[in-house]
């Protein structure tokens, strides 16, 4: 009987049962439109059942893997000479491979397990892939999520548990120089979430503080202050307390000039816009002021802004604060408040800090993530992002270099 003549359908066993016969069918070779149109082509005259494909195509190679159940009785043979003659006639290589049933089950306890690196390293990714093993993972797929500004991939994993696998990389990453996050999967990681960022040194480059320092003739003693808190070495709001009274008397008509010396982290428009794309809410909590939070959040489009406000007398600084300070615990109760207003669970969240008064926030949130944080900060996270781009944030939420490119592209039409 010739191939191309459709053959009598068979009744296939399911190939989910143990012990069913079925036929691993690889391809290999270089990519071009139509390879996959022609091997289904060419298997559908065997009236075959398709049961699993993975397709991969790297530097224009294309590795394409299909499972299938076994044809009618007498025709296996003539199906794998078919294929071959296909694959020949296009210059490509086949492999079929005879077994029974489909993939074994995954294991208990599945994650994403996201790697940053700049550059990735083929010893980085070796030591990531063995603590994996050790943990008890198993590597089910690798992908690569961007190739810039970092080489950002992602491995799912089954097998082990979410937080031992964190806890073991995350100690894994630091000892090798990559980042490293790990959040479980499921359907969770594509819901609406809230992301919620720390503002000074992290939405932007500068501590607000010591632009208007400046100003006021008063920056070293303010970024000495500042350097204390961050640290952790002084209570918060006592160190504001002590930087703003250096700011007394200086005009507020200042507050135009620091709006416009500010400069946002490289990547943070890239973030909020893609996140507002993907339907996300987006805000901002800071230990600054209001006087530069308002005008961030009506520029970016961000939901949510809350910070310090200083006082104003006559046109002047009053060298005060008014009403409550946002402070460690009161960015974490924000993180809270602002979930409860966008109506999303508290698990769904992501903060995103780099300084001890964001810990109780990251400890807060679903996913924390320190970015180009203290050291006190980084070991506390969830993952550390050491890199200067806080659009990198996104890769860490499944989300590729590519898709972003694209939302960009739609725009632009």
């Amino acid at each position: 009987m010739s191939a191309s003549q459709p053959t009598q359908a068979p009744q296939n066993p399911d190939a989910r049962t143990p012990d069913a016969p079925t036929l691993l069918v690889k391809i290999f070779g270089k990519d071009r439109p139509g390879i996959t149109a022609g091997l289904f082509d060419t298997l559908a005259a065997f009236s075959v059942d398709v049961v699993d494909i993975e397709q991969v195509v790297s530097r224009g190679r294309l590795v394409l893997c299909v499972l299938v159940t076994q044809p009618a009785p007498g025709l296996e043979g003539e199906l794998r000479s078919t294929v071959h003659s296909w694959s020949d006639s296009l210059k490509l290589q086949a492999e079929i491979i005879s077994g029974t049933g489909d993939n074994r089950p995954r294991g208990l306890g599945r994650s994403h397990v996201t790697v940053l690196g700049h550059p990735l390293t083929a010893e980085s990714t070796a030591a990531i892939a063995a603590r994996i093993t050790a943990t008890g993972g198993n590597i089910d797929r690798i992908f690569r999520l961007a190739k810039y500004p970092v080489t950002a991939v992602e491995f799912a994993v089954s097998g082990a548990e979410t937080e031992p696998l964190r806890t073991a990389l995350v100690t894994e990453a630091a000892q090798i120089g990559v980042d490293v996050a790990v959040v479980s999967a499921g359907l969770h990681r594509r819901a609406q979430r809230l992301v919620v960022m720390d503002v000074d040194s992290t939405l932007i480059q500068d501590e607000v503080i010591e632009l208007f320092a400046a100003h006021a003739g008063c920056e070293a003693q303010v970024a000495e202050v500042t350097a204390q808190a961050m640290r952790g070495e002084l209570d918060f709001e006592q160190s504001l307390h002590a930087r703003v009274a250096l700011l007394a008397g200086l005009d507020a008509a200042v507050v135009d000039k620091v709006r416009s010396e500010v400069r946002l982290t490289p990547g943070a428009r890239t973030l909020v816009r893609t996140l507002k794309r993907l339907g996300f809410q987006v805000g901002v909590v800071s230990g600054g002021f209001t006087q530069v939070t308002d005008a961030l959040k009506e520029n970016l489009g961000l939901d949510f802004a809350s910070a310090n406000t200083l006082e104003v007398v006559d046109g002047k600084f009053t060298g005060r604060v008014v009403g409550e300070v946002v402070d460690r615990a009161g960015k974490a109760r924000l993180l809270r408040a602002f979930a409860a207003e966008a109506g999303v669970p508290l698990a769904q969240t992501v903060a995103i800090g780099d300084g001890a008064n964001d810990l109780d926030m990251l400890n807060a949130a679903g996913l924390g993530v320190a970015f180009n944080a203290k050291p006190v900060v980084r070991e506390a996270a969830d993952t550390a992002v050491n890199v200067p781009f806080l659009d990198t944030v996104l890769y860490l939420l499944g989300i590729t270099r590519e898709e972003v490119e694209a939302a960009d592209g739609l725009l632009d039409d």
